[in-house]
């Protein structure tokens, strides 16, 4: 080992004349630690948040939609059959949507989305079926007016499995009393839990079949619900298929339904990265008043070693292998902090909620009530490297200042 990295290894550890230098030197690795931890746990927390969100977002809705300018799809089964037949599609299912008010007993009313659907090849494109927590999809027989309902639009009615209620439409109905809104009567014979309050608020399934006789849609449907082999492509795959259709359709993708969402969730992950990066810059440059105590306190060895012809070149070196050795093992050390509690931070949550009895995420809130999170790799480099790129410019001037030291001035007051 040349002498240079020995002797400033040796100056990383207390000395018996002066411990106080070390202790500070401790603190600043310390602080580089932390500082690294926290960024990699934050990003973590918003990459997996990110994730949860899109996925559960994506579970429930279809990737892309196409429908009619005016809302009736005619001929829809040719229109199935020839979008089936492009590789980039994993599944099409007709859909029949609008906007309903829910009337139960009690006088107990919610607005929803009322979507009617075939449930064999809804499963097709989405995973709702399997989000039932009493009845099921299934039951949803044509003719049988049954209706499927979000956990937390059930509660806010009033209603539970094998209760009944009223669908109210925006169409009108001539009779002799005058003109009454369209509605008709079902029964609940499912619930279903996507874990986003979103969802189970606002949405109601029926059969498609159910749903033409309801809003008078006789043959036709709203529209084609789509699943993709690529997500990110469904921009780009439904206008395609739109085009082959012959044109005069509304597409519609995942992209564009939460866009503001997933925009605002990169532009505060960007923030957050910037502010917590300066509790790292902080504690890095730290390591400057550490290192000016350091070679203040090393002023009569560096002029020793001057003496016995050591260049400014060395005396730089011996400094510097200190600064980088703080740099290196505080951000290593916080790398596998951070990423350790990443890994574990679902159930230290958990454990925190049990010991203090609250709960920290609520559902209506925040859309989920875990705390996910999701170690990126490349996140986790670039906040290393950034860590460690400060912690070595912070060595520069005391290395610097020590390289200048004149050995006579040194050692005059000694």
């Amino acid at each position: 080992m040349k002498y240079e990295f020995l002797i400033g290894r040796r100056y990383l550890r207390a000395s018996r004349g002066n411990r106080f230098v070390s202790f500070i030197s401790t603190i600043s690795m310390a602080g580089v630690v932390i500082g690294v931890a926290v960024l990699i746990v934050v990003l973590s927390v918003m990459n997996g948040f990110e994730r949860e969100v899109r996925q559960r977002i994506l579970s429930l809705t279809a990737h892309a939609s196409i429908s009619a300018l005016n809302l009736r799809l005619s001929d829809w089964q040719d229109a199935a059959a020839r979008v089936r037949d492009n590789p980039a599609v994993l599944g099409a299912a007709p859909f029949i949507e609008d906007q309903a008010l829910l009337l139960a007993s009690g006088s107990k009313s919610s607005g929803a989305l009322v979507t009617g659907v075939l449930p064999e090849d809804e499963r097709q494109v989405t995973v709702i079926a399997d989000k039932a927590t009493a009845g099921s999809f299934a039951a949803l027989v044509p003719g049988e007016y049954g209706i499927v309902l979000g956990t937390e639009l059930a509660k806010a009615l009033g209603v539970g499995l094998g209760g009944r209620l009223v669908i109210v439409t925006s169409l009108r109905t001539t009779t002799p009393a005058g003109v009454m809104p369209r509605m008709r009567a079902f029964k609940v014979v499912g619930l279903f839990s996507a874990g986003m309050y979103e969802f189970d608020r606002n949405l109601a399934y029926v059969h498609i079949a159910d749903a033409a006789k309801l809003y008078r849609m006789g043959d036709d449907v709203t529209g084609l619900h789509l699943k993709l082999a690529d997500m990110f492509a469904a921009p780009r795959v439904v206008r395609e298929l739109a085009t082959a259709l012959g044109g005069g359709y509304y597409v519609d993708d995942w992209t564009r339904k939460q866009p503001n969402f997933f925009r605002s969730i990169q532009l505060t992950k960007s923030a957050l990265f910037f502010i917590l990066l300066l509790v790292v810059a902080v504690a890095a440059f730290n390591i400057v008043s550490t290192l000016v105590m350091v070679v203040k306190d090393k002023r009569s060895d560096i002029a020793i070693m001057r003496t016995l012809g050591a260049a400014p070149r060395s005396v730089l070196t011996i400094f510097l292998t200190q600064g980088v050795a703080i740099g290196a093992i505080g951000t290593l050390a916080g790398v596998l902090l951070g990423v350790l509690i990443s890994f574990n931070l679902e159930g230290l949550i958990h454990g925190l909620e049990a010991l203090l009895g609250v709960h920290f995420l609520d559902a209506r809130v925040y859309a989920i009530s875990d705390l996910p999170a999701l170690v990126e790799w490349r996140d986790v480099l670039k906040i290393s490297l950034t860590a460690f790129g400060l912690c070595c410019l912070s060595t520069l001037y005391p290395s610097w200042r020590a390289a200048r030291t004149q050995p006579a001035q040194s050692l005059r007051h000694e």
